[in-house]
């Protein structure tokens, strides 16, 4: 009863809560923010003191001075630094409530299907310490299946490919459950360091991680280009390691696509690995229905041409991959009566 009356002076949330970003879902109104994972903290006689959030702590990266120390809290879909976490979902929950709220909202907050219990259990406490009067969580794939307008509920087999910045989860789901799910530690900042590494030996210029992940935006590609040509350029800027000054260099898609193939292959080896360990009855599925991508590595030009090679199975990009998790958490909590099978808390 006391949630209930507290519920109406606070709009409840879904958090999907990611390494590279960190979406906000506010009941009735749909993804309310978008801020990249990242805190900025003032160091201020021994302690440190929140600066800046989002957009504007991702800018600080890398170009702070001695007394600002810019982070992204969550590493692998994890928190990596309580105090940080707590306090930009703090930040974040003011923001969508505009400063008004008069009590704590009830969220519902993502998670890894691989994080541990204890992983878990910081997150949900870092949302309670955060202000949240009641947490509950989805795992992840579930949570991108639903956005994704797959049917998780059904006797059938749906297989959801969710790639984010630190996390990859392959997962099968029917009747409201994961059959089975592989997570790999692998997504878009491990694709990102892999370019930085490739410039790195075979330019000797060193560029940070915002630079290659402009890179892989612009000309980046899962599988080389199937003419044998160099495919897209663009040109870039660095710091060259031989005389350390600035340097300009040209970047094809081929050069590209050659340096992101250990991270695609190790996602293309946790769909194989899911395919093989499925049940035969929901393999039957997944033949008839193909397999969705969703997150922000959906957007890699080409992947789904490669799990269409590797698998020989349909393979579709979903409508909205960046905001899938985001929009099926929302989901999960907009209708909690059909959807309590999937959320649960972390004792």
């Amino acid at each position: 009863m006391l949630n209930k009356l507290l519920g109406m002076f606070s709009s409840d949330l879904a958090i999907d809560l990611g390494t590279a970003n960190t979406l906000v879902y506010v009941k009735g109104k749909g993804i309310m923010l978008n801020e990249p994972s990242v805190v900025a903290l003032l160091i201020k006689e021994g302690k440190k003191i929140p600066y800046a959030f989002g957009l504007q702590a991702k800018l600080m990266l890398g170009r702070t001075p001695h007394n600002i120390e810019a982070i992204r809290p969550l590493k692998n879909g994890v928190i990596a630094d309580f105090k940080g976490a707590e306090e930009m979902i703090k930040h974040f929950i003011r923001v969508v409530h505009k400063g008004r709220s008069l009590a704590g909202p009830m969220i519902v907050i993502c998670v890894p299907s691989s994080s541990t219990a204890v992983e878990r259990r910081a997150i949900q406490d870092a949302a309670m310490s955060a202000g949240a009067r009641d947490v509950y969580l989805i795992e992840e794939p579930m949570a991108a299946a639903i956005g994704a307008g797959l049917p998780v509920n059904e006797p059938k087999g749906s297989m959801v490919v969710d790639i984010g910045g630190g996390t990859s989860e392959v997962a099968v789901i029917s009747l409201g459950g994961v059959v089975y799910a592989k997570s790999t530690r692998v997504g878009g900042d491990v694709m990102d360091q892999a370019i930085i590494n490739y410039i790195r030996k075979y330019h000797n210029l060193l560029v940070g991680d915002s630079t290659a992940e402009e890179i892989k935006k612009r000309i980046g590609s899962a599988i080389l280009p199937p003419d044998g040509s160099d495919g897209e350029k663009t040109t870039i800027k660095g710091r060259d390691l031989m005389n350390g000054v600035p340097k300009e260099i040209e970047l094809t898609t081929k050069q590209i696509a050659e340096s992101l193939q250990e991270p695609v292959n190790a996602i293309k080896d946790a769909v194989h690995e899911a395919l093989e360990k499925t049940p035969p009855e929901l393999s039957s599925d997944i033949v008839e229905r193909g397999i969705i991508v969703t997150g922000g590595g959906a957007l890699l030009k080409n992947i789904d041409v490669l799990l269409r090679e590797s698998t020989g199975l349909p393979v579709f990009i979903a409508e909205n991959p960046l905001h899938c998790v985001a929009i099926g958490t929302g989901t999960a909590l907009e209708d909690r009566k059909n959807f309590k099978a999937v959320l649960f808390k972390q004792d």
